[in-house]
């Protein structure tokens, strides 16, 4: 499915995938993981370069998991380190509701950036060709990297094997969904014979891929609350992994202590915090996403 010179390192729902392409210029790294593992990011990374260095370091998009080692690696390799162009001011402000990190209970250790990518851009990375694509929807500043020659995607969240990132409800909710509709339109119009998701394996069902997105999407367009519920059920699960575990006595407080539950909850559903948290970890155990053990919460 891939050629020697693209290297893949699957990680879970915690961490994005790396990217790793080697070639005989430089090498590159794609996405750095989240900040938690960062030593087993390390580890990876050294086993996936064989001894080579590492002399660049760019980021589909500049959410917790994709960004969190990056400070490591940079701090490790020395290695130039870029980032979309639209996500630099936030970056720069080091903006934690727009990068969703304390707003969404994340972490990341702040980093420096030497410059940007931008749609259009091209490089020649593990000695091929790549155009960098724009993909806004889940991260409106999101790029992806295809490979013409090899029919190879990096998509990051704008497409996985069964759906795509989390997009925000809100007062911009229909230019999020339309502009993550026009990135599958994008998607669906390459000629790509394999796609590596920011989660889960590479695969190369893309059209089916693309049609299950398409219905989700049309769910989200549909009925917001059902995306209100959504977004609430999956960063409760990220943060629940991050944590290992939390004590049941504990969920109403922590979802009152942390903003994106208080603001959602307080625009769309208007629930005391007992119900609130009956809500989402109801959803999520019924689903068998989130199991409940000797007192704590756990993610399955």
């Amino acid at each position: 499915m891939l050629p020697p010179s693209v290297r893949v390192i699957v990680r879970d729902w915690l961490n994005a995938n790396h990217v790793v392409l080697i070639g005989r210029e430089q090498s590159v790294l794609i996405d750095s993981g989240y900040g938690r593992d960062v030593a087993h990011t390390l580890s990876t990374v050294i086993q996936a370069l064989r001894g080579q260095p590492l002399d660049w370091l760019v980021n589909t998009h500049c959410h917790s998991d994709h960004m969190g080692g990056n400070a490591a690696v940079q701090s490790t390799y020395h290695c130039r380190l870029s980032i979309p162009r639209d996500e630099a001011p936030i970056v720069e402000a080091w903006d934690e509701q727009a990068l969703w990190l304390a707003y969404a209970d994340q972490r990341c250790e702040r980093f420096s950036f030497d410059d940007t990518v931008a749609p259009d851009d091209t490089f020649h990375w593990g000695d091929l060709h790549w155009r960098a694509i724009a993909a806004p929807g889940h991260d409106m500043a999101a790029l992806m990297f295809f490979c013409e020659e090899t029919g190879l995607l990096i998509s990051g969240d704008a497409l996985w094997q069964n759906g795509f990132g989390i997009v925000l409800p809100g007062p911009d909710r229909m230019e999020r969904l339309a502009a993550t509709r026009t990135t599958l339109e994008t998607i669906a119009g390459l000629p790509i014979r394999t796609v590596i998701p920011g989660h889960g394996k590479p695969f190369t069902d893309v059209d089916a891929a693309v049609q299950r997105s398409f219905q989700r999407l049309a769910a989200f367009e549909r009925d917001e609350l059902r995306m209100v519920r959504h977004v609430l059920k999956v960063m409760f699960v990220f943060s629940l992994m991050d944590r290992r575990r939390l004590a049941v006595d504990e969920l109403n407080g922590y979802l009152e202590s942390v903003p994106l539950y208080t603001d959602f909850n307080r625009r769309y559903l208007r629930l005391d915090p007992a119900a609130l948290a009956d809500l989402i970890v109801g959803e999520l155990e019924r689903a068998g996403a989130v199991r409940r053990t000797d007192g704590y919460l756990t993610a399955v």
